[in-house]
């Protein structure tokens, strides 16, 4: 089996942000008790059959807003030609600049730039397999993620929003009740083909409802605790964890994810 319909049933969850009595949270059980791991360098296929190797990095990476490009920037000034591949040379020693690892799209937003290499497009962050620098510890995969090793930090931390969410969708949208009031709804779910926009359906493979990313140890709710919480809060990760170890205790079907080993 490789991958599932994109429509199933789910089952979810909601309940008012603890931190926050104006926020009602709405989480998918479904996919956060499911076995979903990234498998980057570990049987990925890449989003594009001509760029397999670089998983979903090939569009590079849209920021959320001012304040993540400038915390990315930041972490970009710290960057050396021992974690990052596709440092410009001619900066050895000298600042970058956004101009040098900025792009803007066709939309006019702001972007990290993509660069070709070995045949194979992907973001100008990505570190191909046959880095390797004199000193740090080369090979393949992000250039910020390693940086965030190096200081020991979260990656979570050092990356654009876009990457370290990637596969958690975070959606807002304003619901008016029937007497007039009104709350905000934050939606936690999984940002499947159709979060990429009508292009999803044109990628030639795709992580989130594939059996073969369907292998973790423990729940995603678990493994992404961190980015959870830095997308809740801690009050609220703490109650969608109670709900998610009912849920799983339940053994309903629907907190069965269609992708995730069956038996």
């Amino acid at each position: 089996m490789a991958e599932v319909d994109l429509v199933f049933p789910r089952a979810y969850v909601e309940f008012v942000n603890p931190d926050d009595d104006t926020e009602v949270m709405r989480c998918d059980l479904t996919w956060l008790t499911s076995s979903y791991q990234c498998i980057f360098g570990n049987g990925c296929h890449g989003i594009y059959r001509d760029s397999p190797d670089v998983g979903c990095c090939a569009l590079g990476a849209h920021f959320a807003d001012e304040g993540d490009e400038k915390r990315v920037a930041d972490y970009v000034g710290m960057l050396d030609e021992t974690l990052w591949q596709f440092r410009p040379a001619k900066k050895a020693g000298k600042k970058i600049k956004k101009s040098d690892w900025i792009d803007v799209d066709a939309d006019g937003e702001r972007k990290t730039m993509v660069v070709e290499y070995d045949g194979q497009s992907a973001c100008i962050f990505h570190n191909r397999p046959d880095f390797a620098p004199p000193e740090g510890p080369g090979g393949a995969g992000c250039a910020l993620h390693a940086l965030a090793y190096v200081l020991e930090k979260n990656p979570l931390e050092t990356k654009p929003d876009v990457c370290w969410q990637l596969p958690l969708r975070r959606t807002y949208r304003t619901v008016k009740r029937q007497d007039g009031t009104e709350y905000t709804e934050v939606s936690i779910g999984e940002y499947d083909r159709r979060g990429w926009g009508p292009g999803g359906h044109d990628l030639d493979w795709y992580c989130t409802g594939n059996t073969e990313a369907h292998n973790a140890p423990e729940p995603l709710y678990v493994s992404s605790a961190a980015e959870l919480v830095a997308l809740m809060g801690e009050a609220a990760y703490a109650e969608l964890a109670r709900h998610c170890e009912e849920h799983l205790r339940s053994r309903s079907r629907l907190a069965i994810h269609p992708a995730d080993p069956q038996g």
